[in-house]
């Protein structure tokens, strides 16, 4: 099958920069008419390139020694071949040509590692079986090129001679591509840090900072999406995300930490939803301005379902298994992509990770790292990444408004939630927990320790209840180290001397000194 339209003025509102032509990917998608959006489109100058490629905005710019022929499995074999791994333009790709197209490729080069690799990626996304016999014995080749991408567990398919490392199946399958920075946070082993911590400091200490990590986690994943709930609605989320780990993710426990999380269900369903979802506002006709909309609910199960799965292969513990924190991006980005309940999202988004987490034991019995606190801190981070994903999915997806204000999706979306690129998302979770560790979990132990030092020493001077001593500490560090006077006028702090107040406050000073 030849490829005719591989210079074309502009590609997806970029202009090809002149003297190229397109390659791989990008040129897929303009002659085969595929719907569906492409991160860095590669294309082939009409000279030498220093060290083979190099970027030129969006563009990969190869050297002209890697023009591939201008047909389909020329273009086919470059994208397997040069460029990082895109399912969702392969699925896309393998609708729009004939069956015998990919036979025929097939059967021309039946021990070949392109061919071979071709055929696995056709009828493990798919799901329709080629006309071809079983491939002759030869050694196998990965499905996936580990020097480019995060893989998982090999599991040999003998049809096709390939060994199956995907992070998840047909029905839904993240890419991780391998990166300087994930590689570098991997290889300093947070987990063994923050071990390393908590085995310094004594079970009480690391008790009460435990509860109060996981209160401010609960408090910050609320806070995101603009809520302040009472405190009793806090402490119930809290032990939901406590309890982290302890069941299998499963429909059974998502409908059950979405009751925990809503409480009251007279308005909100409790499950996956039986409507359309949309993410942005709506103008003064109650006519909807979406950024970003949710899978169609038709799909909603088919793909919680490949989720629920792709996690049960991700899980599986042993010396081959993928990287924890990779993991908990996959789980907790494909849910919040998929958007799969009427209202708490997010919330449950931000939980699954503290589910992958602990059932791992990348967190230490107990714990809870807050990482809800680190995305509220970096809000526009956070913000940057899920758009970065959702943003160029709207221009695939055919919505019309619906007269309750919702949005009805008219197009098959299905595919945009089954293959997703989650480099970014696994990145930026990693940096959160990598500060969890470093940052938020030493400060609290050692907030702890003084506050400790601070008490004992103002029992041992002045003889008062705790909850006075308590609420001694808090007033001085908020008034950087004085007794504020409002509070030193009103009962009971009036009863004390001003050389009882002046003993109070430096003993803070001292237990809080250079904090």
């Amino acid at each position: 099958m030849q490829l005719e339209n591989l210079s074309p003025q502009f590609f997806h509102d970029e202009v090809l920069p002149e003297g190229k032509s397109l390659a791989g990917w990008s040129a897929l998608i303009i002659n085969l008419g595929i719907a569906a959006p492409l991160r860095n489109p590669a294309c082939i100058a009409d000279k030498h390139v220093r060290g083979n490629k190099r970027a030129d905005g969006p563009w990969e710019v190869f050297d002209k020694r890697y023009l591939p022929e201008d047909t389909l499995e020329g273009h086919l074999n470059f994208a397997l071949r040069h460029e990082h791994m895109d399912l969702l333009i392969l699925r896309r790709a393998f609708d729009a040509v004939p069956q015998e197209e990919i036979e025929a490729i097939v059967r021309a080069t039946p021990t070949g590692a392109f061919s071979r690799r071709l055929w696995f990626f056709y009828e493990t996304l798919t799901g329709r079986t080629l006309n071809l016999e079983d491939a002759p014995t030869v050694t196998a080749v990965p499905a996936l090129d580990p020097k480019l991408h995060f893989t998982g567990k090999e599991r040999l398919s003998l049809r096709h001679r390939v060994r199956d490392n995907l992070l998840g199946t047909g029905a839904l399958c993240p890419i991780i591509r391998r990166t300087e920075k994930l590689e570098e946070l991997i290889a300093s082993d947070l987990a063994a840090q923050a071990q390393d911590t908590i085995g310094r400091t004594g079970g009480q200490v690391i008790a009460r900072a435990a509860s109060f990590l996981l209160l401010a986690d609960s408090r910050a994943s609320f806070e995101i999406e603009g809520e302040r709930p009472p405190v009793n609605r806090l402490e119930r989320w809290g032990r939901a995300v406590l309890e982290a780990g302890k069941r299998p993710l499963n429909q059974t426990e998502i409908y059950r930490l979405h009751r925990i999380l809503i409480g009251d269900d007279r308005l909100t369903p409790i499950g996956y939803r039986e409507e359309g979802v949309f993410l942005g506002e709506r103008d003064h006709n109650n006519e909807p301005i979406p950024e970003f909309i949710g899978a169609r609910r038709e799909d909603v199960f088919e793909l919680m379902t490949a989720l629920n799965e792709c996690n049960n292969r991700l899980r599986i513990t042993d010396t081959d298994n993928v990287d924890p924190v990779l993991q908990a991006a996959i789980i907790a980005y494909g849910f919040i992509y998929i958007h799969p309940l009427a209202d708490g999202n997010g919330r449950l988004h931000r939980c699954l990770i503290h589910q992958v987490l602990a059932e791992r034991k990348f967190t230490p019995a107990g714990m809870v790292f807050p990482v809800s606190s680190v995305m509220l801190d970096r809000i526009d981070d956070y913000r940057t990444v899920l758009q970065g994903h959702s943003a160029p999915l709207m221009d695939f997806i055919d919505w019309r408004a619906l007269p309750n204000g919702n949005v009805d999706v008219l197009n098959d979306t299905a595919d945009l939630y089954r293959f997703f690129d989650c480099t970014a998302e696994a990145e930026f979770l990693y940096e959160c927990v990598k500060r969890t560790i470093e940052e938020d979990l030493p400060r609290e132990i050692e907030y702890l320790k003084r506050h400790d030092e601070a008490m004992r020493g103002i029992m041992n001077a002045i003889e008062m209840p705790d909850n006075l001593a308590q609420q001694s500490i808090f007033f001085i560090r908020k008034n950087d180290g004085d007794f504020p006077k409002r509070r030193r006028d009103r009962e009971p702090f009036s009863k004390l001397t001003d050389d009882e107040i002046a003993t109070i406050e430096e003993i803070v000073r001292e237990a809080f000194a250079a904090q």
